[in-house]
């Protein structure tokens, strides 16, 4: 049910002489935004285009501070809500996007907030957070509009650009602009926490917010994103999540074991299984082996059906990915989970993930190999190196440390993947190894990600079926491929 427009004629009593203030300069300088926006258009477009990224469409969303309601038409949501204190800006936002909810009134405000319908997908504070007068107290009063999953999107200017802006205005090449609060990121990020938020994305943009005959929309695509650079930037973004922990939450699990010449690790894996979850199925997705892998599986499904939960899968297409997904795509369970059928990510260890994704902790974990000593020949010299400079490369693409992106237990809630499946086509069909595919899909829906070291341990069966220097070269496109659809935006 969308909300019945505010009335244009009502007038609202604001009990701050500053919040007075700020309201009479936008409502006597509404004429004037659309000439604005127009002379500095490729900032807008730049700092649109970024929003959407980080909001897909079709999403339940609420703007706090919407202004006449332009940003939150353009995010195309299923179910939009937005809120300001301007009665001719309401009237205007009414006019222009009749299909949206609009409400008159001060975010701040208790009673505002009790009007709205929630809880949203996201909720967004562009440009306005910095009016706030109590800020953590305002976030502490929209988390009852939040799901565990909302994810509330903060933009705001760099404080380092305060003089510049500052000095565009002087001389008419910016519109004049109420006094407001210019806060460092620092100063951000201890006021959510002091809120119960954290934040798990944090992004830079806009060396150059004009076009400057082409040059800027290519530097702040190419070069602002850059380690060290990107501090310069004029635009901050962000991305913030409630905390909320569930310590009684009882989840089942699905563990998928992708095989392919495994033959000797089969039944390991189901004699070393931990019990864990509400419920446990395991399922084998066989690639085409040529030990009789395929064979193994059955057998072992029919000899433990008494004990264990066991489906057999033999895999359509080629490569670990592949797997993954066709055993994703048949799991029934709330937490999916990748065990190698190497074992060298012992089984034993499964619960330590299974809890973290149950308590709340995180909502997709990564597996490390690279903080425990490891036993000899786990892993070789030069691919340890390899690692450690992908694992930073990484880390930067997706604002999480990552020491390990190649391990391949990864875990995460099977809602989340349902979602990460249904706009895999921003990335496309691009990741034979599988782990990338679900990092980069985590980070593009701002799932919380954590690491969880193991003790890695050498194969007891089997050889590797990694090439170092093959698929050494795939991990630099993956870096490239990354930084164009994580950070070139």
């Amino acid at each position: 049910m969308y909300l019945r427009p505010s009335d244009a004629n009502a007038t609202l009593q604001l009990s701050s002489k500053r919040k007075r203030d700020l309201l009479d300069h936008y409502e006597s300088n509404v004429e004037e935004l659309d000439r604005w926006r127009e002379f500095n258009a490729a900032y807008h477009a730049d700092d649109l285009k970024f929003m959407q990224f980080l909001i897909p469409p079709g999403k339940r969303i609420l703007e706090l501070g919407c202004g006449r309601g332009d940003l939150l038409a353009a995010l195309k949501p299923s179910y939009g809500v937005g809120i300001d204190f301007g009665a001719q800006t309401i009237a205007t936002a009414n006019s222009r996007y009749p299909h949206l909810g609009f409400v008159l009134g001060d975010v701040e405000d208790p009673a505002t907030l009790d009007t709205i319908e929630g809880p949203f997908d996201y909720i967004v504070i562009a440009d306005t957070i910095g009016m706030f007068e109590d800020i953590d107290g305002t976030m502490r009063q929209i988390q009852k509009l939040c799901a565990p999953s909302t994810r509330i999107i903060i933009s705001y200017y760099s404080h380092l650009w305060e003089p510049v802006l500052r000095a565009a205005e002087a001389v008419n090449l910016r519109r004049k602009q109420p006094k407001i609060n210019y806060i460092a990121t620092a100063d951000f990020l201890n006021l959510m926490d002091l809120a119960d938020y954290e934040v798990i994305r944090h992004e830079q943009r806009q060396l150059l917010p004009q076009r400057w005959l082409g040059l800027g929309p290519v530097i702040n695509s190419y070069v602002a994103p850059l380690p060290g650079i990107r501090a310069l930037c004029l635009r901050t973004y962000l991305v913030v999540r409630p905390v909320r922990q569930f310590p009684e939450r009882k989840l089942s699990a699905s563990i998928v074991i992708p095989c392919r010449n495994e033959r000797g690790n089969i039944e390991d894996a189901i004699r070393r299984m931990p019990r864990f979850g509400a419920h446990q199925e395991i399922l084998f997705v066989e690639g085409n082996s040529s030990d009789d892998t395929f064979a193994e599986c059955e057998r072992v499904r029919e000899a433990y059906k008494d004990q264990w939960d066991i489906k057999v899968f033999k895999q359509d297409g080629k490569g670990k990915g592949d797997a993954v997904r066709k055993g994703f795509a048949a799991a029934s369970g709330d937490v999916l989970m990748i065990l190698d059928a190497d074992l060298t990510m012992p089984p034993e260890t499964l619960p330590k993930y299974h809890a973290i994704i149950e308590s709340g902790k995180a909502e997709f974990v990564n597996g490390t190999r690279l903080v425990y000593p490891m036993e000899d020949e786990a892993m070789r010299p030069l691919n340890f190196i390899a690692n450690r400079c992908f694992a930073y490369l990484f880390s930067f693409l997706v604002n999480t440390r990552l020491t390990d992106t190649l391990c391949g237990t990864k875990v995460l809630l099977r809602k989340d993947y349902e979602v990460l499946a249904r706009e895999r086509s921003y990335f496309g069909d691009f990741d034979p190894f599988g782990d990338f595919d679900l990092i980069f899909g985590a980070a593009k829906q701002n799932l919380k990600i954590i690491e969880t070291p193991i003790h890695y341990k050498a194969r007891t069966f089997g050889e590797t079926q990694i090439s170092r220097f093959r698929d050494g070269w795939l991990l630099l496109k993956m870096v490239w491929f990354a930084y164009r659809k994580l950070k070139a935006i």
